[in-house]
């Protein structure tokens, strides 16, 4: 716990209105920035505007939106981590062998972050880009990190999590999830057909440290074609594994 004295509340209050902005809550007013922030009307105003003289934020006078400079926040993990370097050769390895795109990510509350990917190259390649975000239940690299948690700690998750559903084939209910979830932590690495998207399929498993912890996921994302899901793990998965392995003492 940090001391009081070193706390800035200020900054902790610009970064939450930055993260009120989301695909629901593009554009906004700061009334409504306000009830997302948990600030007064009169505090958020005086954020984005502040905000907006720095880059971050635009206006036309009423609604306030994000700016591009906002990307450079990201951009700054992405250079500076040491995590994507790292692995960043491994997935060039794993994309010539199997012939697919391969993404590392780490699981940030309720969603997966893609840190790191390497793409085959083809005109449509599947899969996330970097610093794109999926809600972790729907994809194999979100479904792994979140079975490598303590049985508590996945409980805890589970009942904050709201459940959305995008394809027939989503996991709709904590009970399927929770069933899922065990699974995965029994077979040690995760497979997905169609959670997200109808005709993907992805396949991870954890990536840990030399201490046995799990700091990240490495997954491969394809299409489902006419490949089985076994036909595709027998492919794929002797790969993830072994680069899992190589990695350990890296990361």
């Amino acid at each position: 716990m940090m001391d009081d004295k070193d706390w800035i509340a200020g900054a902790a209050k610009a970064l939450a209105i930055i993260e009120a902005f989301d695909e629901e809550h593009a554009r906004m007013t700061p009334t409504q920035v306000a009830a997302r922030a948990g600030l007064s009307r009169t505090a958020a105003r005086r954020y984005l505007l502040t905000l907006r003289e720095l880059g971050y934020v635009d206006t036309d006078g009423k609604l306030f939106w994000l700016a591009p400079r906002v990307l450079r926040l990201g951009q700054s993990y992405l250079d500076s981590a040491r995590l994507p370097r790292t692995v960043q050769p491994f997935l060039q390895r794993i994309t010539a062998t199997v012939q697919e795109t391969a993404l590392v990510a780490i699981l940030d509350e309720h969603d997966v972050v893609y840190v790191a990917r390497n793409g085959v190259n083809r005109a449509m390649a599947v899969g996330f880009v970097t610093g794109s975000r999926a809600p972790a239940p729907l994809s194999s690299a979100g479904l792994v990190l979140l079975a490598s948690q303590a049985p508590d700690s996945i409980d805890e998750w589970l009942a904050s999590y709201p459940i959305k559903v995008f394809t027939p084939y989503t996991y709709s209910t904590v009970e399927r999830l929770r069933e899922a979830l065990g699974e995965i932590r029994r077979n040690g690495y995760a497979i997905t057909d169609q959670q997200l998207e109808v005709g993907v399929r992805g396949i991870a498993v954890p990536l840990r440290d030399r201490h046995g912890a799990v700091v990240a996921a490495i997954s491969v994302s394809m299409s489902i074609g006419e490949e089985s899901a076994s036909a595709a793990l027998q492919r794929v998965l002797p790969t993830l594994q072994e680069t899992a392995s190589l990695l350990r003492n890296l990361v």
